[in-house]
């Protein structure tokens, strides 16, 4: 199957294409978050004095080897997620949430650097990269008639599902990190 949208559904560059959208755009959040947060925690917590103090507590202390190992885990389900995509010619559903949940998250980040205003992790490459990829992607799958009608309901499903699947590969890192280090 090439990459146009045919009557079996859509090609590769739709769909494994979120793979490699994400990989992009999370090389930028591997290069800038543990030294963004760093600098920035203790200017935020002054601004945003709404949000817990443990919320700052644990962003102030980030990791670079523990997010690195949660990206990776994050990768895993983008990954099942864009050959269950590719396998079903964009008709899964889990593919189908995915993608919708990765434009979401392009979306925070661009709300995010306009709540901050300035350039934050993932707002680079979120307005150039993921937003148009995810309204790329989804138009070729409403092309080959294979994209499932997206009710606001699913839009917050999404974004909580993404949210869900950040914190779980957080966790899952924090116990791998934790194992190797004791391990060593």
């Amino acid at each position: 199957m090439g990459d146009s949208s045919t009557a079996e559904g859509v090609g590769a560059a739709v769909t494994l294409g979120l793979l490699a959208a994400w990989a992009v755009h999370d090389l930028e959040e591997l290069a800038t978050v543990p030294g963004w947060l760093r600098r920035n925690v203790p200017e935020l917590r002054r601004r945003f004095t709404l949000v817990p103090e443990p919320v700052w507590r644990r962003a102030g202390r980030t990791d670079p080897v523990e997010f690195t190992a949660a990206v990776g885990v994050m990768g895993t389900v983008v990954a099942a997620a864009a050959v269950a995509g590719r396998l079903s010619g964009g008709r899964s559903g889990f593919y189908q949430s995915a993608l919708t949940g990765f434009g979401l998250h392009g979306l925070v980040h661009m709300a995010q650097a306009a709540a901050v205003r300035g350039c934050t992790p993932g707002s680079v490459t979120s307005p150039l990269l993921v937003v148009p990829f995810t309204l790329w992607a989804r138009g070729r799958l409403r092309g080959a008639g294979v994209l499932r009608p997206t009710r606001p309901r699913d839009l917050a499903v999404g974004l909580a599902a993404a949210g869900a699947a950040t914190v779980a590969a957080h966790g899952m890192a924090r116990r791998l990190v934790g194992a190797a280090r004791r391990a060593s």
